[in-house]
């Protein structure tokens, strides 16, 4: 499994922890390789979409793809829900799949059976490019946003640059609450620096951790190979690879 990484760093980590964590051995040997790209230096997201300023991340992602394909990974995993936006990019660069972490977490949702509306979680950036409305409507759902997107962007950068802190737990716990009152029992957490501190987030409600969907489909994929169920658009194109 190649790991396009560092959007953020401690992101990246987290998700190699909860592979490990996830994944049934008795030795070294039983757990999952992972190729991972730990590269910080991808363009800022958050600036490209929400801003309007500083480089395209989509060429460096795709370098990274292929990278991690030149090194011998069989599928692609990536740790950051804004940056899907650029999955087109990703899928572009390498014949081998991408997991489709938006995708699978909007199937997840659906699975929980607590209604149509589903909270997300996540980066401003989020919102405006509608990444989960699509992934949601597919399923028949709608995605609701908490009213203050400006403390989720600080509490964001809280994370990326003092870590879990008390007031960025604060903030999670207030936005999963509002979204609890617009009517959203189950919750997405769709930022990976919130997975760091998705417990806040479940004290209020049902919460499905995207970065969990993530290492549910990885461990399926190393230990059944089951590309069925990526979501991606190069499933069959990989099948032929192999065959």
């Amino acid at each position: 499994m190649g790991i396009l990484g560092g959007m953020g760093p401690e992101a990246t980590v987290l998700l190699m922890a909860r592979v490990i964590g996830a994944t049934p051995a008795r030795d070294d040997s039983d757990h999952i390789p992972l190729i991972v790209d730990q590269n910080p230096q991808v363009p800022s997201r958050i600036s490209a979409l929400i801003e309007g300023i500083g480089a395209d991340p989509a060429p460096v992602l795709a370098a990274m793809t292929r990278r991690l394909k030149d090194a011998g990974a069989e599928a692609l995993a990536m740790p950051c829900n804004t940056a899907h936006h650029y999955a087109p990019a990703i899928r572009a660069a390498v014949s081998i799949p991408l997991i489709d972490m938006v995708a699978l977490s909007a199937k997840a949702a659906l699975q929980a059976g607590h209604g149509a509306k589903i909270g997300i979680l996540g980066s401003p950036a989020i919102q405006r490019i509608g990444l989960f409305d699509t992934a949601l409507e597919k399923e028949g759902m709608t995605a609701i946003y908490p009213a203050d997107q400006t403390a989720l962007l600080a509490a964001i950068r809280t994370i990326k640059s003092e870590g879990a802190t008390p007031a960025a737990r604060a903030v999670l716990a207030s936005a999963a609450s509002d979204l609890v009152r617009q009517g959203a029992a189950v919750q997405l957490v769709a930022c990976t620096e919130f997975s760091v501190i998705a417990d806040a987030a479940r004290e209020e409600a049902d919460v499905i951790d995207t970065l969990d969907v993530l290492t549910t489909e990885i461990v399926r994929f190393a230990r059944r190979g089951d590309q069925q169920c990526f979501g991606g658009q190069n499933t069959h194109e990989s099948r032929s690879n192999r065959s």
